[in-house]
């Protein structure tokens, strides 16, 4: 990474036009490189320095995405400035491509106006979901943060991307112990949510198949306000979990005595999604039978979603 600069200096370099967005390590601002014009996302970072100076999140994410970067599903770091303010505090500008809007935006925008998102663009955006995912599992990366904010979109192209992996974690095997302090609480898995810090990419796919949901129903499928009524909403439509179907969860750190609810069928919380894709979700969000309901390694795998039948009419050339 180059010599510090100021602020001052690296903003040159730069217009700002508005800022879009402001997540938990950063501002992000749409802007206009100087030098040629080409509009940019330009994510400012936060300055919670440790002891080495820039946070190690956004060093992670920095190493992550210039890893990843090459996918079509992943969005692109283009570069990294690294300045100093006024304090002499270091700053780090990621400067990224410019996605026109996200999923979280374009799902409102057919709530409000009280339409459905066409079958065969719910198909094209959950197949470039799965590519995106397969991609960073592929590479030994959770992504632990997958939620419609985060899906970047270009709204002519129907091109999906995923941003904001400033949470994610290398996995190797065998699991590590991780924390699980992770993921807006919508879109956490069960076990995240009852404690287990034992976890691995299926907490993603948990996320992928709420995002599905959401896609079809413009809402999300589970709304708790709290952990206790996120889980309450979960095992209301899929059965509440005990020892047999899910050994070793009354061993959960955050587990206590649940009302006890019979499994519904998915049908009822997603009523206009075909028979492929109530499959699809099922083995996304319910594991493939009732005995190992629970037991995340049934939970189906990004690559292997991207084979469902759901997607066979899915033009795949080009995504």
């Amino acid at each position: 990474m180059e010599k510090p600069a100021t602020t001052a200096s690296v903003m040159e370099l730069f217009e700002k036009l508005e800022k879009v967005g402001e997540g938990t390590y950063g501002k992000v601002y749409r802007a206009r490189e100087r030098a040629t014009g080409k509009i940019v996302a330009l994510k400012k970072t936060r300055l919670h320095e440790d002891d080495e100076g820039v946070p190690a999140t956004t060093l992670r994410e920095v190493s992550i995405l210039r890893m990843l970067s090459r996918d079509p599903h992943v969005v692109r770091l283009l570069d990294v400035k690294q300045g100093l303010n006024k304090e002499g505090k270091t700053v780090l500008y990621l400067v990224f491509e410019y996605m026109d809007t996200d999923l979280k935006k374009y799902i409102r925008s057919f709530r409000q106006t009280k339409a459905t998102i066409p079958t065969n663009i719910v198909k094209t955006l959950m197949y470039q979901l799965c590519k995106g995912v397969a991609f960073c599992h592929g590479h030994g990366l959770l992504h632990r943060d997958l939620k419609p904010h985060n899906l970047l979109m270009d709204k002519k192209t129907m091109m999906l991307k995923i941003a904001d992996l400033g949470l994610a974690r290398a996995f190797t095997l065998p699991i590590k112990k991780y924390t699980h302090e992770i993921l807006t609480l919508w879109y956490r898995a069960p076990e995240v949510l009852l404690g287990d810090t034992h976890y691995s990419v299926a907490v993603d796919i948990w996320s992928v198949g709420c995002i599905f949901a959401e896609l079809v129903n413009l809402q999300a499928i589970f709304q708790g306000d709290s952990e206790l009524q996120q889980l309450l909403h979960i095992f209301r439509l899929l059965g509440t979990p005990n020892e047999e179907v899910w050994p070793g969860v009354s061993n959960l750190v955050n587990w206590h005595e649940y009302p006890q609810w019979s499994p519904q069928s998915l049908s009822t919380a997603v009523p206009t999604l075909d028979k492929d894709g109530l499959d699809l979700l099922e083995v996304s969000l319910l594991l493939i039978s009732h005995i190992q309901k629970y037991h995340t390694p049934t939970r189906i795998s990004a690559k292997n979603a991207m084979e469902h039948p759901y997607f066979d009419d899915v033009v795949k050339e080009g995504l």
